[in-house]
């Protein structure tokens, strides 16, 4: 895990005791207040004992099963998939103690062998029992069933009392939703928020998309959005403006602006457990395709639940689209130690005056929430006017 996380919730195994293990084989996974990281095995072996239950807090480096080296492949192959995970830190531990104990647990092995062995002899000289062996199994597979029946009793009490019932239930937050709240009231309690609003005609951008997604899906392999076009056209913008891409540091409130050079874009992603930030470094550098890639790259890993803390270290300024739930105006929060953050919403057809005559034009509200306490709102109004610009005009982007 990363140096800035020492700690987190060891929220399941997927293994039990008694299960063979594979080397790398993800065997448990600890919440953080970032991501879910998963524990894999260092070394093959038979996982002797938990050390640690479900929902404690676990520090770096303590462990987590007692894992002794050794086991027969067959077992591996049959048990693999019902295996639990366990950390690093612990199967280091238990593989430097199980080095010594290499012979015993072979020894263990052997005998192990020898009682599958004559499992199979007792098949050969009595294959009509084995056939009523084979019998049971289903009754097995009927009493899967069992519980299937009794689940849907649970669920039926439930749906009786949807209206008339005044229940109340109480869920403990994961570390995700913890360390998103501790962040956003931080950033209300600490930056000196603000924000702008504009609105921005995307009929010169939804006609260049339209006109050109084929051929770059096509050719690139990739999707061409709306969020790459306004990550450019902010990136161009600061060129005027680069206190949007600064940063207060220093003792206290801070007494230090960090001007960059670069420009990482956090783009806001949603996800079952919360609103991550994954970052695209140097975006300053990338054209509108390459920018496009890396966020669905960034989306992908985020839905899968595979988001690393490099992924999400780290960012400049900050894109929010909360158009794609369909929200016509919000004013995003600042994600610190960030100065600025844009919001993108819905795409509505509205009527607007254009060359005195009245037309029907798709329009979207942009939100730049800023920290008034590096940014005045002359700059503020001047970055968001100049991405308006670049919007409804996107081949000044190839200009500036």
């Amino acid at each position: 895990m990363a140096e800035s996380i020492t700690e987190g919730t060891l929220k399941q195994f997927s293994k039990q005791p008694g299960d063979y293990v594979e080397q790398d084989e993800e065997i448990a996974t600890i919440e953080t207040d970032k991501i879910d990281v998963a524990v894999n095995a260092p070394v093959a072996g038979t996982i002797k004992e938990f050390l640690a239950k479900e929902e404690d807090t676990v520090t770096v480096g303590q462990p987590l099963v007692k894992l002794e080296l050794g086991g027969e492949p067959g077992q591996s192959e049959s048990k693999g998939k019902d295996e639990p995970k366990s950390p690093a830190s612990d199967s280091k531990e238990t593989s430097s103690q199980p080095e010594g104990q290499q012979e015993s647990s072979k020894q263990a092995e052997q005998p192990a062998k020898q009682e599958s062995k004559p499992e199979p002899p007792k098949q050969e000289s009595s294959p009509q029992p084995p056939k009523q062996e084979s019998k049971p199994a289903p009754t097995k597979q009927d009493k899967k069933q069992d519980p299937s029946v009794q689940k849907p009793q649970d669920v039926q009490p439930k749906v009786e009392l949807p209206y008339g019932s005044r229940e109340e239930r109480r869920v403990k937050m994961n570390r995700m939703r913890l360390r998103i709240a501790e962040r956003l009231k931080q950033s209300q309690n600490t930056a000196a928020s603000l924000t702008t609003f504009n609105e921005v005609d995307m009929s010169a951008l939804m006609d260049m998309r339209k006109r050109y997604k084929d051929e770059v899906l096509k050719t690139q392999g990739v999707k061409l959005g709306f969020m790459s076009a306004f990550s450019k056209a902010a990136i161009l913008a600061m060129k005027d403006i680069p206190a949007v891409n600064a940063s207060i540091e220093g003792a206290g409130s801070g007494d230090t602006i960090v001007y960059r050079d670069y420009v990482d874009v956090s783009v806001a992603v949603a996800t079952e457990k919360g609103l991550v930030t994954p970052v695209v470094r140097n975006a300053e550098s990338l054209d509108m395709v390459g920018i496009e890639r890396e966020i669905a790259n960034l989306g992908k890993k985020a839905r899968d639940n595979k988001l690393t803390i490099e992924d999400m270290a780290g960012g400049t300024f900050t894109i929010s689209n909360g158009g794609v739930f369909g929200s016509l105006m919000g004013t995003p929060i600042i994600n610190l130690p960030q100065t600025a953050v844009l919001g993108l919403h819905a795409i509505k057809d509205k009527p607007v005056v254009v060359n005195g005559q009245i037309v029907i034009r798709p329009m979207m509200y942009l939100a730049l929430t800023y920290d008034h306490r590096l940014l005045d709102g002359r700059e503020a109004v001047t970055f968001l006017v100049k991405i308006k610009e670049f919007i409804e005009d996107p081949r000044k982007m190839l200009l500036a």
